[in-house]
């Protein structure tokens, strides 16, 4: 088991970067509040173990994990979400629109790739679902969740029609999940999407919190201005 590469953002709140070639620099993220640990996503099937061991590096343990939020249905996001939501009594939430996709009660749409996407994937034949896995508050836009100062739910239909992103108003952070990315440098409109005009709008939705900082599902942080990078975001595969 490799070492869990963890970057602190801000003073509660970490990165987690989720090995493996399958995926472009996956994320996941830990909020470390007095009333436990929320994770936001859960990376592949196999992330339990690390997840766990980045707990254990941070002072916690299983029974610590009080939230999941997962932002979107697809596997490199939900893949570990049954298997962590074991371990304790931790409430899994999902984007209304996203959570019978997330049960398995339901079968996602399939990503529709560009000429550009193509060159990162040959294509999708079926919905990326990860393993199912119980939600136990589906939210909607502009409800507030009981970390992080009152963290707010950002509705960014396009990446899935769920897609969920998080403001954190004690960090001054956003969460993207898969809505925007970033690539060699860019922020960029989030890859492999099923509404691709959709996605484009919520790029604004997130700009407009003008956040600090940035976690995005794949890439690298930003850690200043990351409002304004975001509302610059270029469509680097269109």
């Amino acid at each position: 088991m490799p070492t869990p590469d963890l970057q602190q953002l801000a003073p509660a709140l970490y990165r987690l970067r989720i090995p493996g070639g399958r995926a472009h620099l996956l994320n996941c993220y830990l909020w470390l509040g007095s009333d436990g640990v929320t994770l936001v996503d859960t990376g592949w099937p196999n992330s339990a173990a690390l997840i766990e061991q980045a707990l254990h590096h941070l002072g916690k343990d299983r029974a610590d994990v009080k939230r999941i939020v997962l932002t979107h249905f697809h596997e490199d996001h939900v893949g570990a979400a049954a298997e962590i939501a074991s371990w304790s009594t931790a409430d899994v939430i999902a984007g209304g629109a996203d959570s019978a996709f997330v049960t398995g009660d339901g079968r996602g749409p399939v990503p529709v790739l560009t000429e550009g996407e193509r060159a990162l994937h040959p294509g999708f034949d079926e919905p990326p679902h990860g393993p199912a896995c119980r939600v136990d508050r589906p939210v909607r836009d502009g409800d507030v969740m009981d970390f992080a100062g009152g963290a707010r739910v950002i509705e960014v239909p396009g990446h899935t029609p769920g897609s969920i992103a998080l403001y954190l108003p004690e960090a001054d952070a956003v969460l993207t999940g898969d809505s925007v990315a970033e690539f060699n440098g860019q922020v960029i409109l989030g890859v492999f999407n099923t509404d691709r005009e959709a996605a484009m709008n919520s790029l604004a939705r997130l700009a407009v919190t003008g956040a600090q900082i940035a976690g995005f599902g794949h890439g690298e942080a930003v850690l200043e201005n990351a409002g304004d990078r975001i509302a610059a975001a270029i469509d680097a595969f269109k």
